[in-house]
């Protein structure tokens, strides 16, 4: 019998938008705040903010904030790689890092999150590896939905909890 990987997790989708655009929705504000996030700052090396159609690049750093949490839920990271159109890779705190690449595999545009570098004890098990991945789960059906015309998914409600939706 084979071991489990606690340290890493992969969780793919297909969504019939440009890779343009999904490239856009990782690497700017407006892109975050559509499907993902309440607030979404990416910061350049000067602290200056970056504008909200402005891609991130490697040396940036983010603040994040999610529906459905109050502003003591933020997480501030990195971005680590960026190449303008197929990948984007980020710092994801304690929970190690997340690298998105974006591409086609029959006739679709998959997108692809992979993390990484994941704590494997009980916390880091339990809360980043199944936490995390169903979270991501959820967002990039999230994704789908608002990218495919749909609709937004997302508790925006802080006083509603324990919901899979935020």
């Amino acid at each position: 019998m084979s071991s489990y990987d606690w340290s890493r997790f992969t969780v793919r989708i297909n969504v019939n938008a440009p890779a343009e655009k999904l490239y856009d929705a990782w690497a700017t504000r407006s892109g975050m705040e559509h499907w993902f996030l309440r607030l979404s700052e990416y910061k350049k090396p000067d602290g200056s903010l970056r504008g909200n159609d402005e891609a991130a690049i490697n040396g940036d750093t983010y603040k994040w904030l999610w529906h459905g949490w109050p502003d003591e839920t933020v997480e501030y990271g990195e971005i680590l790689d960026s190449n303008g159109k197929d990948l984007f890779r980020f710092s994801f705190g304690k929970a190690g890092n997340c690298s998105v690449k974006i591409y086609r595999e029959e006739d679709a545009t998959i997108v692809e999150l992979v993390q990484d570098n994941i704590p494997t004890d009980e916390q880091g098990m339990h809360y980043w590896h199944l936490g995390c991945k169903t979270g991501w789960t959820f967002y990039l059906a999230n994704m789908k939905s608002l990218y495919e015309g749909g609709l937004d998914l997302r508790n925006k409600n802080v006083q509603l909890q324990q919901v899979i939706n935020s």
